[in-house]
């Protein structure tokens, strides 16, 4: 007989007030081979990812299992498998073109995880390795910034859109190197965040923040961060990107980018996609190599947990909870569902 195991998913995708748009479902339990480690999913956070691919996933015959942040425990180990051993706790993202953490056991490749920092819970942890993977290739794959302490000490970032759980990392991270970080926000919850996570300035996105960075004395800044809206913050960017300064984004453009805008500046542009990685199979042992030195972080308090919401026990209706609060575009941090599957 087929061992199972419990797990949320879908076959299509729906407005969440459609009660199949995340089900309880019964799957065959997979084994592990190759490089693959087998782990029992302890907690899962969601990112705004789940709900894209949730809204937007066609009819089709076999169950879709989303989320891609985990902590568990190694339950299984592929023949191929040199980093980690039954019984060890684990976090990692995982791959998007794979089923997800919403389940009761989830394959993933070895190389994209780490073992989990020991000083935080499984809530916090949960919370941590898509946004600390994103945060971290943007600053040193994609700005080419170099992940010490204090190495970048004096250099300047702007983060737009800074209280998210990208944000809220990254702000940590810019610290971590030395950096001057300037966070926009809006309302006095999201400003009292990028202050918590270590902003040194805030500017106010809802209005000309051109303006207010010039007021707090940055004539140009290196190097500035697109959190939301790419298109709506592109021509600010421009505007405030210093020569041969960068400008990064995570959020797919709605229209063309003017990148004539920057070319006599000599600044560049950047996409990142966290993803991008395991898709591709581009140097995947890297984000492992990332989880771990963060782990490291962690636990050291140089780097804290970004987790602001918990709801328990992984089932639908708290999954869905989750994905509400994520649809709702107001999420300070991040929100994780934990307890496992009991």
């Amino acid at each position: 007989m087929t061992e199972t195991m419990k797990a949320v998913g879908f076959y299509q995708g729906l407005p969440l007030s459609d009660p199949k748009a995340l089900q309880d479902l019964e799957l065959a339990k997979p084994s592990a081979q190759g490089r693959d480690i087998l782990v029992a999913v302890k907690a899962t956070s969601v990112n705004p990812v789940d709900t894209k691919i949730r809204q937007t996933t066609p009819l089709q015959e076999a169950a879709k299992v989303i989320g891609w942040d985990a902590v568990g425990t190694v339950a299984e180990v592929g023949d191929e498998v040199t980093k980690f051993k039954v019984g060890d706790r684990v976090y990692y993202a995982g791959a998007v073109n794979r089923s997800g953490s919403d389940e009761e056991f989830q394959l993933v490749d070895e190389r994209l995880v780490s073992l989990a920092p020991q000083k935080l819970s499984d809530e916090q942890a949960a919370a941590m390795p898509l946004t600390s993977l994103t945060a971290y290739e943007l600053l040193f794959d994609k700005l080419h910034l170099i992940p010490e302490a204090n190495a970048e000490y004096g250099k300047t970032l702007l983060i737009i859109n800074g209280a998210g759980g990208v944000g809220s990392i990254l702000i940590q991270l810019a610290k971590w190197i030395g950096m001057t970080v300037i966070a926009s926000a809006s309302r006095p919850e999201t400003i009292a965040q990028v202050k918590a996570m270590g902003a040194d300035f805030v500017v106010n996105h809802r209005e000309n923040y051109v303006d207010q960075v010039h007021d707090l004395g940055f004539d140009y800044v290196p190097y500035i961060i697109l959190l939301h809206s790419t298109e709506r913050h592109f021509d600010r960017a421009a505007e405030l990107v210093a020569p041969f300064g960068h400008i990064a984004s995570i959020v797919e453009s709605t229209e063309d980018l003017p990148m004539s805008k920057i070319k006599n500046k000599s600044a560049s542009f950047d996409w990142e996609f966290m993803f991008a990685k395991a898709n591709y199979q581009y140097h995947i042992e890297t984000q492992g190599q990332a989880l771990q030195l963060m782990a490291e972080l962690f636990d050291a308090g140089v780097l804290k947990s970004t987790l602001s919401k918990t709801y328990h026990g992984i089932r639908a209706d708290t999954i869905r909870q989750a994905h509400a609060d994520v649809e709702a575009d107001r999420m300070i941090g991040k929100v994780v569902v934990s307890g496992g599957f009991n």
